[in-house]
């Protein structure tokens, strides 16, 4: 058995088809977003893959297989959908699976708890396919919300076979193979759905299907015909390539003749004709007892509220941020002594096989320590921070933060669900580029993915709680200090947010140009969030993987600073050399060349910036570290350090270039060159055009 995933719909078709036994029976799984599909895959394949309680998740297709009775079945996972009619990725690889994928039976996944709201898209579905199972899922939710199906008489109307599963109850599971059994069988009879829209639409439907005789490609007459009414041009350039020349020359000009401009108004009348079908479902099959169901809208009533929505947001980013910082400098101090440990002990035993004294200074200054810091400063607060924000993912809050900010960042000419990689960003930015993924638009993805980087990662935030507590003391009062210290860090996330604003509409107007795309997020229900998937996801799936790219990046880079460090030209470091040449760019912006040189040698991890400074400052070849902010403190202002150098070195560090794992990140998710150097030019731009605005006007008023 084994996992596949596939971003090209056509090569993830072709290759299951070419890969597996022809003679195989392909189960394909549908359904809306949040509906616990992906679960349902899990257990039918025994594999796991990250279910996330919110839109768009899964934006690749998933293959498996399963063994039931001695016969061997293959599943496609297929991403979440609303609706055929849209346009996102999600949609897209979704309608053109079930159009010309090779399978043998769809399963369409609702939640039991809102079938009026899932429904319509299996009447989308029973226009492309007659080879239906609707699986009813979350029925013990539905159990405790006293929701009671009449499964029989919607199988009576429906005319496609139902069931009822719970994968955390172990509920239906068996009964769906059997089912699926069933269905390949041919035991059920699957007869023509009495779904009919208004008599002119039928009249054209008909007149359309009696001349599409020519498609040899595709049995979904009906479907097609009934997009010849209802779509533009866009629609179909997703069929072309599984149409041959003359189909597609026929079937264009067909679209000519019944184009008559109103296929907006067709649309509109089809799919208030299902959302009709749908309340007569609910109302005739569906009843629920009890005020049970009552309970996640009076909470909605407060998250989501104008008065309160965003305080609480920004109240929880506050405590997540307060015990990601605070709980992560135990486990960063054993680390950083582990690892200079682990260095001595290295240092001894190369010593021992006679290493030449550069190439033992290269291993050991170089790659390993900087390998070490990188891990000892990013592992823990990365394991504190992405199990409470995965936390919150699977309780199902992050999509009511979505929904409380949508109107703002549509504002700026982005998308509402930015705002949930941009907090993903306070963890690590590559987290954040990843998580873009659920942004539908690829305009609006790319806005997200640049401007991702404008919220503090968790290796930005040592540097400017440093120099906040060092250059913003007030008092002799550690409590009074931290208070102020906090508000400082607060203040510079606040800017973050509104510079990441401000850039998404200068994108959404010069090189992103568009309107921001219509926003349809359902809110799901409050779920009692799983242990063993919050701590396998933010650990194994975020924490591992994101700290795995930086370590690939920090250890080849480990010799690239050791060398600057350690090669001489008249009698001049590299890294001297290349302080002299940035001192006076840097000096405009309120910067000096060797801040300015610690930020661009330290592009393999934010953490290392300030090591670097003291390697420049202490002329010592090798990085170290400070033993208290205090003794950090009088080596800055022995260095000329002021409040102006603090203030523009923290807006330096929060808005400047991605680190290199990001960028490798960003390659990777965008695919493009391009936009992988100007998610690397603009915030560059930005951070020096703010820092020579905010260094002019300190020197005038300071």
């Amino acid at each position: 058995m084994g996992l596949t995933k596939a971003s090209s719909n056509k090569d993830f078709m072709q290759d299951i088809f070419d890969t597996n036994d022809k003679n195989k029976e392909i189960v394909c799984l549908v359904g809306n977003p949040n509906t616990g599909k992906s679960s349902i895959f899990n257990e039918l394949t025994g594999f796991h893959q990250h279910t996330g309680n919110w839109s768009g998740k899964t934006v690749v297709n998933a293959y498996g297989e399963y063994k039931h009775k001695g016969e061997d079945y293959g599943v496609i996972d297929l991403p979440g959908i609303y609706s055929v009619f849209s346009y996102s990725e999600e949609e897209e690889v979704a309608r053109e699976f079930i159009c010309f994928g090779k399978y043998d039976v769809l399963v369409v996944v609702c939640d039991m708890t809102c079938i009026e709201r899932n429904i319509s898209i299996l009447f989308q579905i029973l226009e492309m396919n007659k080879k239906v199972i609707l699986c009813l899922n979350l029925c013990d939710e539905a159990r405790d919300k006293n929701i009671i199906v009449d499964i029989n008489k919607m199988e009576e109307e429906l005319k496609i076979p139902i069931i009822k599963t719970s994968v955390k109850e172990n509920i239906g599971i068996e009964e769906l193979k059997d089912k699926i059994r069933d269905v390949l069988d041919n035991k059920y009879e699957f007869k023509e759905n009495d779904l009919k829209y208004e008599e002119e639409i039928e009249k054209k439907v008909t007149s359309i299907c009696e001349k599409l005789d020519f498609l040899k490609s595709t049995d979904n007459k009906r479907w097609i015909s009934l997009r010849i009414l209802d779509s533009d041009e866009d629609f179909f350039s997703f069929m072309k390539s599984h149409l041959t020349e003359e189909e597609n020359e026929k079937l264009k000009l067909l679209r000519e003749e019944y184009n008559e401009g109103n296929f907006k108004e067709v649309r509109e009348n089809i799919i208030e004709t299902i959302y009709e079908k749908c309340k007569s479902i609910r109302s005739n099959y569906v009843e629920q007892k009890g005020d049970k169901h009552l309970r996640d809208r009076k909470i909605d009533d407060i998250i989501t509220s104008k008065k309160f929505g965003i305080p609480i947001m920004i109240s929880l980013i506050a405590v997540i941020l307060f015990i990601t910082i605070n709980l992560s400098n135990i486990p960063s101090s054993i680390l950083s002594n582990m690892f200079n440990y682990l260095e001595g002990k290295l240092s001894i035993f190369l010593n021992y096989l006679h290493f030449p004294v550069f190439i033992h200074d290269m291993l050991v200054y170089g790659i390993f320590r900087v390998t070490g810091w990188v891990i000892s400063v990013m592992l823990p607060p990365m394991a504190i921070f992405f199990p409470m924000f995965t936390f919150l993912e699977d309780l199902g809050y992050l999509p009511r933060v979505a929904f409380n900010m949508d109107h703002i960042f549509k504002r700026a000419g982005c998308h509402g669900k930015q705002c949930l990689t941009m907090c993903m960003g306070f963890g690590c930015n590559c987290a954040g580029v990843i998580g873009t993924r659920i942004i539908e638009s690829k305009r609006e993805r790319l806005i997200a993915i640049i401007t991702n980087n404008f919220v503090p990662c968790n290796g930005r935030f040592p540097l400017i709680i440093v120099l906040s507590s060092i250059f913003f003391s007030v008092t002799t009062s550690t409590v009074v200090n931290s208070v102020v210290t906090s508000l400082i860090v607060t203040g510079m996330v606040i800017i973050g947010i509104c510079i990441t604003l401000l850039i998404s509409y200068i994108l959404s107007k010069t090189l992103l140009k568009g309107e921001p795309s219509s926003f349809t997020l359902e809110l799901p229900p409050y779920r009692k969030p799983k242990l063993g998937t919050i701590l396998y996801t933010s650990f194994i799936d975020r924490t591992i993987f994101v700290l795995g790219r930086a370590v690939m990046i920090a250890a080849p880079f480990g010799i690239i600073i050791w060398v600057l460090a350690n090669i001489f030209i008249n009698d001049v470091s590299i890294m001297g050399h290349i302080v002299s040449f940035l001192n006076p760019i840097a000096k405009v912006i309120g910067l000096d060349g060797t801040i300015l040189a610690a930020f661009i040698i330290g592009i393999p991890a934010n953490e290392i910036v300030i090591p670097i400074m003291l390697m420049s400052y202490l002329s010592t070849g090798q990085l170290i570290d400070f033993d208290t902010a205090s003794s950090l403190g009088i080596i800055l202002r022995d260095n000329g350090w002021t409040i102006i150098t603090a203030i523009n070195t923290m807006l330096f560090s929060l808005l400047h270039f991605p680190c290199s794992t990001a960028l490798w990140t960003i390659k990777k998710e965008t695919g493009s060159n391009k936009w992988t150097f100007l998610s690397f030019l603009i915030p560059t731009i930005v951070a020096f055009v703010v820092c020579f605005i905010v260094n002019f006007i300190l020197k005038i008023f300071v």
